[in-house]
This record gives C-alpha cells, structure tokens and sequence, in this order.
C-alpha cells in the first residue's frame, strides 16, 4: 500500500488540524435542539421511519406517562417467545424465522420445506470462489473477509443492478444461504494461513438446517449434538431481527434509498455491525468474565463478586471503562425478552457441557449487577441483562473462535437485513437525507503564495 511509514509520519503531524478544526462542542447540540446518534435526552430513538417487520415493546402507556415494563419482540407481529415454544422436538426455527420476516407471514408444513429446499440449493458458490477470493487475503478480521466476498459476489450476478423484489428477493435468499460458508471458510483460511492450523474445508448437508450445517462446517469432524444444534439455532432466531432503528438495520435502509444494489447494501451493513459499539458486545462480556474468574475464586461468592464489580463499575478494575458489559439495553427496561428466552438453552447447554461452576458466577453477576448499577448511575428505566450477556458464553460452550462472534450475528441478522431492504425498495421510494447544522463560517480566500 505505497510507503506507509511516510503516511503514518504525515498523518500524525496533521492530526491537531483534525482536532481543531472538526470538534463541535456539546454544548451547541442543546442549543440547536440536535438529537445526537438521533436519541432524545433519556435514549430514546427519534422516529425516522415505519415498518411492518417487527416491534420492540419495553414500556407501558399508564395515564399518560411511560412506565417501564418486560420487554417484549415481535417478529410480524409474533411473539419470539412463541415462535421458540411452538418450534420445540422440531427442527429449523431459524428457517422459519427467516419465511416469516421475509413474506409476511408464517409457512405451513409444505412451504416451510419448500423453502428449505430453496435454502439448501442455494448453498453454493460460483466455482472456485473459496479458493480465488476467500483463501487469497485471509485476515483475522472475518467481518472484513466477509464484506469483501459479498462486493466480489456482485462480479459473478449479471443482474446485480436490477432492482426487481423478485430479483433483489432472490439475491437475498442467496446471501443468507451462503453466510455461514463465507464465515467458515474465512475462518479456515485465517487459522491455517496465519496461525498453522489445519484447513478444514467441508460442504454443507443439504439435509440438514443452517445452524447444523455451521456446526458440521466448523468442526473437523463434522460432528454436533441434537442439543448444541437446537442452541444455536434458537440463537440465530433471537439474533436475526431487532426493529429498523439498529445502526445496521438503518445503514441497510440508508443505503437501498439511494437506488443501491443489494451487496453493497448488505457489504455496508456488514461493516456497521462490525463495530465494536454495535455486533462486538458479547466479546467484550467474555473478555469481562475473564478477569472476573482471575479475581474471583469462588463463583458462588456473592460477596466478592460484589465487591469486584463495584470496582469495574468505578473505573478501577477491568477496562476502567466503569461499565458491566451484558447489563443494559438502549431500548429495553426491565427485561430484554431474548435473554430470558435464552437463559433457559444456556443453562441447558452448561450442564451437558459441565460448566455448572461458570453458570452459577453467570447467575449472580446477573442478580448483583443490576442493583449496583441502579445505585451508583441514574436509570430512569431500569437495567437488566441483554442477550450478548450470555451469547459469547453459548459460543464458547460450543467451541466457536472468538473470531467468529460477529460474524454468527451477521448470518443471523442479514435476515432483518433482508426484510427491510425489500421494505425500503417497495414503500419507501425517498432517498434518506437527514439535516445537519452547519457550524461553519465564512472566510476570506488567501492566495496561496500568502498563506503562513
């Protein structure tokens, strides 16, 4: 990439004109009324927009006044609650998850394997693509690798403008079919190019669901339990969607109201979710977790976890970021419905797996944390664990690298994706162009040879 070193020199010699020239004080976004990352004071999103795709509920209407309350996901408005109860000692609820979002409505027997089938033939990528795009610049980064092979995959579509719903709805379905593959590989790629593994390459069974096919892709014996397949889909279900107003949800709709073509449109949304303030949170609870147990021998000590959490929460211990990651939504209240969904596969998986003892430290960080949290900050509307609480825990009880966190979000999530970018292309037809204040004032042009 051309000499870096100079480029690294100049850039640190130019900074300073950054800071000065591009800092807007705080201040000013009260007194311009500027809802900044579009949230009200309290954190509340400002509205942008409508969607019949799904519906997040954590407070209640009570004479007037917003009451906090259990949160609740609808998915086309179904209860992912139900969807997961209806779906138990069967398989492919993530399948049915992804009709649903995607049509509108829920597939009887015969359309669910019809579109199971669809899934499954869509499994393949053009000949030689693993080996031509995907091993050719492995990169720890699998969220980048990721991204790179969806803007590639538009080479090989001789229809990738057109913006037909049957088209981009067909391009769609591609795409959630072959993420699992583009993770995988990616990661094989990665593990024995830059660390010295062994490669793994396998095919996926098209008998089998999608979060069977990413664990028998996985691992190199291809080999799962009932059990750890079922976990896994039931977190791909709960991961897949979370209203339009989510930063990749949003960059999705953002970039299809321009006139967009569906990978650039899903390349976007994956570098959105890459960040860490957004699909990195579960790495960061692991990471947490993972002090804890250095300072905390005894998961069962209430006491001392106590204490040692008041110590992350004050700037002393962990990060010094004084934040207990895991606790907290943007949106939710008193509860986060897809961790209490959850919870119950978690523990199921810690006992197969016997990590009784993880569980239990688990379980009091949960009990502990919100009380300490309510205390030392002002919530006006409650704190309780979220989903990436115990996310990275149900990953790594399934032996799933670290690397491969996100990108597990992203082959659930590309679903949402989808469904709003069908939405945006079929009700939207506005480009989205919010206003932004202009702090700028005008100055006197200097001719160069007078410039200090």
């Amino acid at each position: 990439m051309g000499n870096r070193d100079s480029a690294i020199l100049y850039a640190k010699r130019k900074e300073s004109l950054c800071q000065k020239h591009d800092v807007v004080q705080p201040d000013l976004y009260q007194e311009y009324g500027v809802k900044r990352g579009l949230r009200d004071e309290e954190g509340r999103g400002v509205l942008t927009g409508l969607t019949n795709i799904s519906e997040i509920t954590a407070f209640r209407e009570e004479n007037g006044k917003k009451i906090p309350c259990d949160g609740q996901l609808l998915y086309r408005g179904y209860d992912v609650k139900d969807l997961v109860k209806g779906s138990m000692n069967q398989r492919f609820v993530f399948e049915e998850g992804a009709y649903l979002l995607l049509f509108g409505e829920l597939p009887n027997t015969e359309e669910l394997h019809e579109f199971q089938r669809i899934i499954a033939d869509s499994m393949e990528m053009p000949t030689n693509f693993t080996r031509d795009v995907i091993m050719k610049a492995p990169s720890f980064d699998i969220m980048n690798s990721m991204t790179r092979s969806v803007l590639t995959l538009a080479s090989y579509d001789d229809m990738t403008t057109n913006l037909d719903i049957d088209n981009v709805l067909r391009q769609s379905i591609q795409l959630i079919s072959i993420f699992p593959m583009l993770a995988v590989y990616a990661y094989h790629a990665y593990n024995h190019y830059e660390k010295d593994g062994s490669m793994y390459i396998h095919r996926p069974d098209p008998n089998l669901s999608l979060a069977e096919n990413f664990l028998r892709m996985l691992r190199p014996d291809m080999q799962y339990t009932e059990l750890e397949a079922t976990v896994l889909d039931v977190a791909l279900l709960l991961h897949m969607e979370h209203g339009g107003g989510n930063n990749s949800t949003f960059t999705t709709r953002v970039v299809t109201s321009s006139g967009s073509d569906t990978y650039s449109a899903i390349a976007a949304a994956l570098s959105s979710l890459k960040g860490k303030k957004h699909g990195g949170a579960n790495i960061m609870v692991m990471k947490m977790i993972d002090d804890i147990k250095e300072h905390i021998t005894d998961p069962h000590d209430e006491e001392s976890i106590s204490y040692y959490l008041d110590r992350i929460l004050n700037k002393e211990a962990f990060d010094k970021k004084g934040l207990i990651y895991g606790m907290g939504h943007a949106v939710y209240s008193l509860s986060d419905p897809r961790e209490v969904i959850f919870k119950d596969f978690v523990e199921r998986l810690a006992v197969a797996k016997g990590r009784d003892d993880d569980m239990a430290l688990y379980n009091n960080i949960e009990k502990i944390a919100p009380k300490l949290i309510g205390k030392e900050r002002k919530i006006f509307k409650g704190v309780s664990p979220n989903v990436d609480f115990y996310s990275g825990f149900v990953y790594d009880m399934l032996g799933i690298p670290v690397e491969l966190y996100t990108p597990l979000f992203a082959i659930a999530r590309i679903v949402g994706w989808s469904a709003h970018r069908i939405e945006e292309l079929i009700s939207a037809n506005k480009i989205i162009r919010p206003a932004y204040k202009s702090l700028v004032t005008k100055q006197e042009y200097q001719p160069r040879k007078d410039r200090k």
